[in-house]
């Protein structure tokens, strides 16, 4: 069987590391399970389809509501990357999961829209499954409300006409969505531990996520937050493709 593999598109390489350690430690694979590919370096290979049987997209400080003439070009290729691993997975083609920046890029190439009207502070959420997102096989065996963990500057406005609305919260009203049997994006990053979390927050206090002068009372409210459903939809999507 071929493997799946981690997307990645960080250009910060220690949090590119650590992102795909806490994906595979939550999707319960190992090196040889789940393969790397960056597209900060790197384009999507042309046998990438082949290759391998599904995608997860990690996050990135990168927004796809920047302004087109301000995205350096790094940014759009791997946003075209992205959107040819959207358009498979809506297709049936390939699964995918898109994770926190990459929901953006799959929403905006499936005929939604993104706006910077809806961030979420950097943080425990929390996160209610629509009725839908209940009876859904990846997400349907999660707690009806849970904690996961956000940080981003702008949120789905308008689904795609052919997504399924998963889970929601008021401050970002799309959590996750569905499209098709193959394709999952969320809001949310469904990876890390708090610890990774906090971790990650090192490395992007001064991107405008949060005051860095809060760093520790931020830090702390997620220790001491209990994160553990997300990670099971992520066990779910490995098992499934």
């Amino acid at each position: 069987m071929a493997p799946l593999v981690y997307v990645c598109v960080r250009p910060q390489q220690d949090a590119a590391e650590a992102e795909y350690a806490s994906f595979r430690r939550a999707m319960e694979l190992d090196e040889s399970q789940l393969e790397r590919v960056d597209l900060t370096r790197d384009s999507l290979p042309a046998d990438a389809f082949d290759r391998w049987r599904g995608f997860v997209v990690g996050g990135s400080p990168y927004n796809a509501t920047d302004a087109a003439e301000h995205k350096p070009e790094g940014q759009v290729r791997l946003e075209a990357d992205l959107a040819r691993i959207a358009d498979a997975a809506a297709s049936g083609a390939t699964a995918a999961l898109f994770t926190c920046f990459g929901i953006g890029v799959a929403t905006r190439q499936l005929g939604g829209s993104t706006s910077r009207a809806y961030p979420e502070d950097t943080g425990p959420a929390e996160i209610t499954l629509t009725d839908a997102g209940r009876d859904d096989p990846l997400m349907g065996g999660l707690s009806t409300t849970f904690t996961a963990l956000t940080a981003h500057k702008e949120g789905t406005a308008e689904l795609p006409a052919a997504a399924v609305l998963l889970a929601t919260n008021d401050a970002c009203p799309v959590q996750a969505y569905r499209i098709g049997d193959r394709l999952y994006a969320t809001q949310f990053h469904p990876e890390p531990t708090p610890e990774d979390f906090t971790d990650r927050m090192t490395v992007y206090r001064n991107d405008g996520y949060f005051d860095a002068a809060d760093y520790d009372i931020v830090a702390a409210r997620v220790r001491a937050a209990s994160v553990t459903e997300p990670a099971r939809m992520l066990a779910a999507f490995a098992r499934a493709f």
